[in-house]
């Protein structure tokens, strides 16, 4: 189900830079790990890089050390901070949310996409 916000897609030059925020409905009980995910053309969407509420991150080994993700917990926000980027970096972008909507009702949440297009 698509209740996730993405914005800050774009076309950008190797080397450069784009920050991806995503946002969560305001109204959700709680919102426990959040991740990015992208999907090359033609290939399966795969995992990048995971938060907990608690703000431990994890990384695909690709982008380790050129991608930050963060979150807000006061504004149900993460962002993917993305750096020297490469034109490999080409795909659409997702974020992923598993929210629970009271105590005991745990959905996963997911963005629409954006994409990102890096080339010369």
């Amino acid at each position: 189900q698509v209740h996730l916000v993405e914005s800050g897609g774009g076309v950008v030059h190797p080397g450069g830079s784009l920050r991806l925020p995503c946002a969560a409905p305001g109204d959700i009980f709680k919102i426990n790990d959040m991740a990015w995910y992208r999907r090359e053309r033609g290939k399966q969407r795969e995992l990048i890089a995971t938060i907990t509420n608690g703000g431990i991150a994890n990384y695909e080994d690709s982008v380790k050390g050129r991608f930050t993700i963060y979150r807000d917990n006061a504004k149900n926000m993460v962002y993917l901070q993305m750096m020297r980027l490469k034109p490999e970096d080409t795909a659409v972008y997702y974020c992923h949310a598993d929210v629970q909507t009271g105590p005991n009702d745990k959905y996963e949440y997911w963005g629409q996409g954006t994409q990102v297009t890096v080339f010369s």
